[in-house]
């Protein structure tokens, strides 16, 4: 008995703290590639993944600047084929089952220029490239985003300053690359986000004599755009930014020096950039923490960057860091690597209930292999907006309409279960196509309510449907932009 007792309590002490801790769920490291040749991701500015609904896309660039993408059709769980697609440098960007990439290619010119491709349906086909930047100076270091229809990239060039070209037709066809700064010092690197027709970009920018992080805003997709903002203030260099958004709540992230070693620093704005918060400093050690990337989704803002604390060999880890209050507070930090050698520039996103992770990583370099691309997914860490709201036992499983309805862009959904069960709600457009998974955990008998930001999808008609138990029904609601 005594044995069974003892065999019981350490069970419960294995399996409780997974409960408690939806960041224990982190699974094993995949390998996206096993390739002879060496495989990169992109700078962080850049995503090199991306996700919508259970759709998640991964690209990454080899040695001699060609790029490749592969994709999941199942949150993850397993990948398909890799394909060649692009050149260096890329970044992607999903809505629905649209996926964007841009990249920089050296062209017939003699110039660097940036390239486009799309995909209308989840990555299965891609159409021709499109020529984005046409000026007589190298561009590269590009990054794209996408809200509903309109399509935004950024990219600087040989000059020092930053350009864009925008779709409003989801890419289809595209309008002429504009500059978007135009000041003495050099201005590179540069991050974007769309939320709606609110679209947020953020850069180094050396017109102070030293390297800040700078930011602009437009309101009309990318018509016109505000004023440059500053929104570092720091003795030291202030570099490679990432910028997200969810709603009117902007966040920047970036590596900073001011402390006299390279750690993470933070700030936010929570109407839509037209003011900031105080930066806040996110690391705190010894060591360099640089190539931050981020991903807002609701009020969870996941970060990911790499980190030479562990080792002092200047060795590189990813690390990985949650806030689930739009940024007000911040977890602990978590490594998600723990090899002999490096990791190497992370991105994230999120996406229903996952965290999705890509980097490169060089763990079988000694074995005489060359760095490859890996991923790794936390199915349940990205539970936004999930709220217990009666905890009394409601009888019956129910599924409530959603309120407000017709709505943009955030509406929210009530449901009860009488049992504890595992329970799924998942949204749908009107060709049966999965747009986002709200619910996808164990939940105890309660009333649950969950919220939808659809800032990221154009307007029609959505069916939302649960699932729990042996329970299933379906609604329907009006999205109006």
């Amino acid at each position: 008995m005594r044995k069974v007792i003892w065999i019981v309590t350490i069970l419960l002490v294995l399996i409780l703290p997974s409960l408690r801790n939806p960041l224990s769920q982190w699974q094993p490291d995949v390998n996206l590639t096993n390739d002879p040749g060496a495989q990169y991701t992109s700078r962080n500015n850049a995503w090199c993944v991306a996700a919508a609904g259970n759709l998640v896309h991964a690209v990454w660039m080899d040695a001699v600047n060609v790029g490749f993408y592969k994709r999941s059709t199942n949150g993850g769980v397993s990948w398909l084929q890799s394909s060649q697609i692009g050149g260096s440098l890329p970044s992607v960007a999903a809505s629905g089952t649209n996926a964007h990439i841009v990249w920089e290619t050296f062209s017939m010119n003699g110039r660097w220029e940036i390239y486009y491709k799309r995909s209308t349906n989840g990555g299965v086909s891609w159409n021709q490239d499109t020529r984005l930047s046409n000026n007589l100076h190298s561009c590269g270091n590009s990054s794209i985003s996408v809200s509903g229809l309109y399509v935004i990239a950024v990219w600087s060039d040989g000059t020092g300053e930053i350009f864009y070209n925008r779709s409003t037709d989801g890419g289809a066809s595209w309008g002429q690359d504009t500059r978007l700064t135009n000041f003495v010092g050099i201005s590179q690197e540069p991050s974007i986000t769309l939320s709606g027709s609110n679209v947020h970009v953020a850069w180094t920018d050396a017109r102070d004599g030293h390297n800040e992080i700078y930011y602009k805003r437009s309101t009309d997709a990318g018509i016109s755009w505000g004023q440059d903002t500053r929104l570092s203030s720091s003795p030291g260099e202030s570099r490679y930014s990432s910028i997200g958004s969810s709603g009117s709540n902007v966040h920047a992230v970036w590596t900073d020096l001011r402390d006299g070693n390279e750690e993470i620093y933070y700030k936010r704005s929570t109407n839509d950039g037209i003011s900031w918060g105080n930066d806040t400093r996110l690391t705190d050690n010894w060591a360099v923490s640089a190539n931050v990337s981020i991903s807002a989704s609701g009020s969870h803002i996941h970060i990911v960057w790499q980190d030479s604390r562990d080792s002092t060999a200047g060795i590189w880890e990813i690390y990985y860091k949650l806030s689930t209050d739009d940024g007000t507070s911040w977890g602990e930090d978590t490594r998600l690597t723990n090899q002999f050698n490096e990791s190497n520039l992370p991105s994230v996103a999120a996406s229903g209930s996952a965290v999705h992770v890509v980097w490169y990583d060089t763990r079988d370099w000694g074995a005489g292999n060359n760095p490859e691309i890996l991923y790794k997914r936390n199915p349940t860490g990205n539970a936004i907006g999930i709220v217990n709201i009666n905890t009394e036992n409601p009888g019956t499983f129910s599924l409530a309409q959603n309120y407000p309805n017709p709505f943009n862009p955030a509406t929210n959904i009530e449901f009860a279960i009488p049992i504890s069960s595992f329970v799924k709600l998942i949204i749908y457009n009107m060709i049966g196509q999965e747009i986002a998974v709200l619910v996808n955990s164990d939940l105890r008998a309660g009333t649950y309510k969950v919220d939808w930001d659809s800032v990221n999808s154009p307007s029609g008609i959505y069916f939302y449907k649960i699932f729990a138990d042996e329970f299933s029904e379906t609604r329907k609601m009006t999205l109006i932009k």
